[in-house]
């Protein structure tokens, strides 16, 4: 039996907007990730996300497939599963190494969190970068996008950036940015131990589409 996933779904709301909306956010219901049923809305939680410096509650509800009686959470993709910080604090730090001159330190001054934070980001990036490599410069590739030979830290956020400018010119995509994009990509897991997602899956164009 398959365990339950993220889904999550490309918002172009604030967090702050998101937060003040409560469970009266509108968000789209998904098919169900494994077999493509139709799924009824089942609950939520509360989780906190940090934006700016200023921790917010956030609701996040929670879908059923009839089918496969399996529930799983509908993620913002300003979020990434198990991280407080948004999706932006995170990427901004990640390119302040990645690709600027600076170190994990100036990353985490910039960003306003410890450095062990950072440092946390920037490590399971590293230790995730040529899987990265290789699934965004797929998914630029398939969507129309120019071939990314290299690998490594650097050239992951390259790809993500390259796989973002081609989704950029589908409908809705433009607005959200590149973490965003990564975040419903990777099903909220980019910092996790497994990048596939069984939603958006990388190398198809079975994207769950922005809201307008």
């Amino acid at each position: 039996m398959l365990p339950p996933v993220a889904i999550v779904w490309p918002c172009p709301l604030s967090v702050e907007r998101y937060a003040a909306a409560g469970r009266d956010v509108g968000v789209p219901r998904p098919d169900c990730p494994r077999c493509g049923g139709t799924t009824s809305w089942w609950a939520g939680y509360r989780r906190f996300v940090r934006a700016g410096g200023v921790s917010r509650p956030i609701f996040v509800p929670r879908v059923r497939c009839g089918r496969c009686a399996k529930t799983d959470a509908v993620l913002p993709a300003f979020v990434f599963c198990g991280r407080l910080d948004t999706v932006e604090t995170i990427g901004a730090a990640i390119d302040g190494v990645a690709v600027g001159a600076g170190g994990v330190r100036p990353a985490a001054t910039t960003a306003d969190v410890p450095h062990t934070t950072a440092r946390g980001w920037l490590r399971r990036f590293a230790a995730r970068a040529v899987r990265l490599s290789v699934a965004f410069a797929a998914l630029a590739v398939e969507l129309g996008g120019e071939v990314l030979g290299a690998i490594g830290i650097g050239h992951a956020s390259a790809a993500i950036g390259s796989a973002f400018e081609v989704a950029a010119t589908l409908a809705g995509w433009a607005g959200l940015g590149r973490w965003r994009f990564a975040s419903a990509v990777s099903g909220g897991r980019l910092l996790g131990t497994n990048t596939n997602t069984r939603y958006l899956i990388v190398g198809s164009r079975r994207f769950m589409p922005p809201v307008p």
